[in-house]
This record gives structure tokens, sequence and C-alpha cells, in this order.
């Protein structure tokens, strides 16, 4: 069955209505991830949304960081990070970072052998090299080429739906 048009909005972005096209983007279900790098002052970590799959050969994926976040020189220099895809069971270390790029200093988390914090519990892990770096507005598009994978058959995918986090079951 098609939505009512009579509760549908048209605009064209600009800046008067920003907070309109960033809730037009939250319409899009996506996944829940934490970046991860290694720094002089210990791990630091972001949670994204961002992430995506963008090659099989070459093994490359690409997630982007904002421009104006604190995080973002740590991991726009950074030559190796890792994507962690969470789990629901992980949705309270995803607020804690949300809050706190120092959250994972606070816990007992493995290096890899580049020295990127790891994290065990996720549904998949991306261990990566930076192949390059785009503009992307207020945005950096940062793809990865994977180096190491790890993952799980089993649990269920913490997702971001209109702002909220819930939780994707496969059927």
């Amino acid at each position: 069955m098609l939505a009512s048009l009579d509760n549908m909005q048209q605009f064209e972005p600009d800046a008067s209505n920003a907070r309109n096209l960033r809730d037009a983007f939250g319409r899009f279900a996506t996944g829940v991830t934490v970046v991860t790098v290694g720094s002089n002052e210990g791990p630091v970590a972001i949670t994204a949304n961002s992430f995506s799959s963008v090659s099989i050969d070459p093994p490359l994926v690409l997630w982007s960081p904002q421009k104006a976040s604190r995080r973002f020189p740590y991991f726009v220099e950074a030559e190796y990070f890792a994507v962690h895809v969470l789990s629901t069971e992980q949705s309270d270390l995803c607020w804690d970072v949300a809050k706190d790029m120092s959250a994972l200093s606070k816990l007992d988390v493995a290096q890899n052998a580049e020295g990127v914090p790891v994290l065990e519990g996720c549904l998949a892990r991306f261990e990566c090299s930076r192949h390059a770096i785009y503009d992307g507005g207020d945005h950096e598009i940062v793809v990865g080429r994977v180096l190491r994978v790890t993952m799980r058959d089993t649990g269920d995918a913490l997702g971001f739906f209109k702002g909220k986090m819930s939780t994707f079951q496969a059927q």
C-alpha cells in the first residue's frame, strides 16, 4: 500500500531546512559501527552509520567522518583503522563512544599488528589501511582497503532509524 501524499514533504535543501534534510537522511535505516584508530593519547573511537562496502576486488569499504568533529584529525590522518559492525548487545558501547572519544581507554582492548584497537563481540570487524580520502562537503569520505576480516554467524545487528537505535533481525 502506498503512503498518502497528504503527509509528504517536499523541499529544496538549503541552510534554512538543514534539520529537515537530516531527518530525511534518517529515513534510511542503517547499521551502527564504531571506527577505531590508535593514537599517541591512546585508543580513539567514533560511532558512525555512514559505513558501506565499496568493492570486492580489491576489498574496499568507506565511511565518512564529519570535518567539524574533534575526532576528525585522528581519523583522516590515520594510516590504519578498524570498522566494527555492532551487535544489539553493544548498544552501551555505542553510546559510550558517541559521548567520549576516549571511552575505549577505560576498557581492556586488544590492538592489532598495526596498533589499531580492535573490539570483541562485534558482528563483523574490518581492519583496514587508508586507500583514499575524498572531499564530501562537511564530511570526508574515507576509503579503506580491507586487510583482515573477523565475523560471527549469530547475533542481531544494532540499527539506527529516524534518530533512534533499533534492532535488525534476520528472518
